[in-house]
């Protein structure tokens, strides 16, 4: 099987250590490539938040499908999303960025365009289907590139490859945030002019990739590699890193699942919850970088995920130690927000940590199967997992028994993180893997010059 990997640099004498670079701003001074994949992920999740709040109640009131077949098709979506991430992925490696980020964005087209005027059952649930495979094509194509090439720039003094990882989860997070508001006023309108719009963002995306995103990327070449997913499989230190990632978004689906539980316990409305999401999201965009920074500066990656797991559990015994006490009102809220401001540093901790490991971790030529992989099984566990939790916020405990139960999740996750001795022997390997290539690289040029 034909894939590509991060191509050898040209032997020369070791480069002295540059000073990381930055923009007058104090943001990292990025490539062109990686200021493109940035922006797209922004496009991204403009595109997609503008219409994925508004889905449910459409399907119920418009469509008027059944609250359980509302539930089924949007798992539905999450499984032909997260769950095909490992699809993408592969499909990176093989044919390259460019190819499976355009196919991505033409189904996104048709999956929104379609969902605009589906009626029926049997067309929303195709339409909805195909919105997500769209979805399990570009993302991981795209965020297997991006780590890639942040690890690029942490090697030519660029600084630490986090940083790239945390602009780019910002990107993200404000698009999330802008998506939901342009929903907003379009469904004034209607539906149909909200999946349109969105359509008209990957639209958009499309062109601007066809123009802009090179066919060879930088720091890419073709190399042959054998096998399938088996390695993978194999790999206990990646399938820990799975395992410790998949219960932080466990921790963080409670978002949906838990909190709002107790948002209406506390205030006996649901409106609450709004102001908590924007606090998140606020925090994510004007905190990322200035953590990301300090973590990049004093902790290595597998401290910075054990900090933010240790972070979300507090957050939930913050919520645990407070049940008894069965608070309401403003009170009994304030709870509530710590548990999502732990929570929100916690993963401003974890995310960026996580992805910048991903290719010290992955097989030559297997970054993007890997990447996509992380959320492949990070999802099944969260998609076991919040039937557990389901059952259990249902089952009568005592009030602060499930939440000590849920923080228990990541704090035992931090156990199942790989050891930092073989994270830093893992990076020792590869560079010493990557010495060999360019040297026979040389000799063979060397060669071939003679002749």
């Amino acid at each position: 099987m034909t894939t590509t990997r991060t191509a050898p640099r040209p032997a020369s004498r070791p480069a002295p250590r540059r000073p990381w670079r930055q923009s007058e701003k104090g943001l990292p001074a990025l490539s062109p490539l990686l200021r493109l994949l940035i922006l797209t992920q922004l496009a991204f999740n403009i595109g997609f938040f503008a219409v994925l709040p508004f889905l449910a109640e459409h399907l119920g009131d418009a469509v008027g499908m059944a609250g359980w077949l509302v539930g089924f098709v949007l798992g539905l979506r999450t499984f032909s999303q997260q769950g095909l991430f490992v699809v993408g992925g592969a499909l990176a490696d093989r044919y390259g960025v460019r190819p499976v980020v355009l196919a991505g964005c033409a189904l996104r087209i048709a999956g929104f365009g379609w969902l605009g005027y589906a009626e029926q059952t049997w067309t929303v649930v195709a339409a909805v289907l195909l919105t997500g495979f769209a979805a399990a094509l570009f993302s991981p194509a795209v965020e297997s590139e991006v780590a890639r090439q942040a690890v690029v720039h942490e090697e030519s003094g660029g600084g630490p490859r986090t940083r790239v990882l945390a602009l780019f989860t910002v990107a993200g997070q404000a698009g999330a945030f802008v998506g939901p508001l342009l929903g907003a006023l379009l469904l004034a309108v209607d539906f149909r002019a909200v999946c349109l719009a969105g359509a008209g963002v990957f639209v958009l995306v499309l062109a601007g990739h066809a123009r802009l995103l090179p066919q060879h990327l930088p720091g890419r070449s073709r190399v042959h590699v054998r096998g399938g997913v088996g390695p993978l499989l194999r790999d206990r230190r990646f399938l820990a890193l799975c395992c410790a990632y998949g219960a932080y978004l466990l921790a963080y689906n409670q978002l949906y699942l838990a909190l709002p539980a107790e948002v209406e316990r506390a205030a006996a409305s649901q409106a609450p919850l709004a102001w908590l999401f924007a606090l998140s999201s606020l925090l994510v965009v004007t905190a990322q970088l200035p953590v990301t920074r300090w973590a990049g500066e004093r902790v290595g990656l597998r401290r910075s995920m054990a900090a933010g797991l240790a972070l979300i559990a507090a957050g939930f015994a913050v919520v645990a130690a407070a049940r008894p006490a069965g608070r309401t009102g403003t009170a009994g809220l304030l709870p509530a927000a710590g548990f999502v401001l732990l929570l929100t540093l916690g993963q401003m901790l974890v995310v960026p940590a996580a992805r910048a490991w991903v290719p010290d971790l992955a097989e030559e030529g297997r970054l993007g199967l890997y990447t996509g992989a992380l959320s492949s099984v990070s999802g099944l566990i969260v998609l076991l997992g919040s039937a557990a939790t389901g059952a259990l916020l249902d089952a009568g405990l005592p009030p602060a028994v499930p939440w000590l139960l849920l923080a228990a999740v990541p704090a035992a996750a931090v156990a199942l993180l790989p050891s930092a001795d073989v994270h830093a022997g893992e990076r020792e390997r590869g560079r010493a893997r990557t010495r060999e290539r360019r040297n026979a690289g040389n000799a063979a040029a060397h060669e071939r010059g003679r002749t």
